[in-house]
């Protein structure tokens, strides 16, 4: 410093500014502390003779109360909340920001993280995670199997291995931390239970197609009612079954049986494919059918109707002039049948050895041609 160090080398014949001997220069940390006990020890003693030893001796005690009392001051991050224990008894649950309570051993606080998403895995074990953002991002580099927790059995008594997880976060933290004795291993063994149960009442095909969401959600909600009755304060987050194997022993056997089922499935979708082609084709067959049928019905009736009309004047004409009605009949039926025969016409009346001959077909035919 400037009045230590002037650049001349008589800085240790200068006194200090404030008139004090300057401490001996010393690296001996134990000597330093020395020095600063005897100083203290000094402070003391000379204020001891200036006041007297009982208006000492209650500054020292009102001193160390308020140390005391400033000590409760503390500080609860935003993703934390504390308990504050009373005598070692829950009195009250206080928010994020600077908080104080009575000092220790009257009071003491018990801090917990309640935003933060735990995480418990069942039918295996990570060795190691990579964090990619959140929580719910994050992966295993690594992880084994845990058969004891992974197989279990289905509704139509197969065995599955199944690996799932359990996010989770603390949603009461007086429930939490005095209701359960293990909150996390009690979440993993409610839920391995939980997920039991359900499979146990879900066929294996499900399980590994359609029914995996299903399973998932009916999963989740029985653990929570599970966690609600215990009183644990938890929230479960999300379940997510990460894999739905057959047992190693038996996989390619299961692989034969599910080739097989995709087999049948096929089959069964190119059957409905022809169906659904030949259904529609076949039912507008028979509607048209129908139709003609209808309206073939329809022309028979309107033509016996016609008939029946036509006779019924005739008959009144021939009641009127029977020989008439007679001949007109005779004529209409002989025009009816001759109507496609080759005709010839000839006259055996006063032919004179000559047979009169007309052809009238060829007659016809011939006029046609020109």
């Amino acid at each position: 410093m400037p009045w230590s160090n002037n650049g001349n080398g008589d800085n240790d014949k200068k006194p200090l500014p404030w008139g004090k001997k300057p401490v001996p220069p010393s690296n001996d940390f134990d000597e330093i502390i020395k020095h600063g006990h005897q100083k203290f020890k000094d402070f003391f003693n000379n204020n001891l003779h200036g006041l007297g030893n009982s208006k000492m001796v209650a500054l020292a005690i009102l001193g160390l109360i308020i140390i005391w009392l400033f000590s409760g001051f503390y500080i609860v991050d935003p993703e934390e909340q504390a308990v504050i224990m009373q005598f070692g008894k829950y009195d009250r649950t206080a928010g994020p920001g600077l908080n104080y309570h009575i000092p220790e051993p009257i009071e003491h606080d018990i801090k917990q993280k309640v935003t933060r998403i735990e995480r418990e895995e069942i039918g295996f074990k990570s060795v190691g995670t990579l964090n990619i953002g959140t929580a719910f991002d994050s992966h295993a580099v690594s992880s084994h199997e845990v058969p004891q927790e992974s197989l279990m059995l289905t509704g139509d008594e197969n065995i599955v291995d199944i690996n799932f997880e359990v996010q989770w976060r603390i949603s009461n933290i007086k429930d939490f931390l005095f209701n359960v004795d293990n909150p996390k291993d009690t979440v993993k063994s409610a839920a391995e239970s939980a997920m039991r149960e359900v499979i146990g009442n879900t066929p294996i095909a499900a399980a590994f197609a359609e029914g995996r969401s299903s399973i998932e959600q009916k999963t989740k909600d029985l653990l929570q009612k599970t966690l609600d009755s215990y009183g644990a304060g938890v929230e479960v987050v999300r379940l997510q079954m990460l894999k739905v194997d057959p047992p190693a022993q038996v996989v390619d056997a299961f692989r034969d049986v599910q080739t097989a089922r995709a087999d049948k499935e096929r089959e069964i979708n190119q059957a409905e494919a022809y169906q659904n082609d030949i259904t529609p084709r076949a039912r507008g067959d028979a509607a048209r059918l129908v139709q003609e049928a209808e309206g073939y019905k329809q022309e028979v009736i309107n033509r016996a109707k016609g008939d029946a009309n036509r006779f019924s004047a005739i008959y009144e004409q021939y009641k009127n002039g029977k020989e008439v009605t007679k001949k007109r009949i005779y004529l209409e039926t002989m025009e009816d049948v001759l109507q496609g025969m080759d005709k010839i016409v000839i006259d055996g009346k006063d032919s004179h050895g000559v047979v009169p001959y007309l052809p009238l077909p060829a007659i016809t035919k011939k006029q046609s041609a020109n």
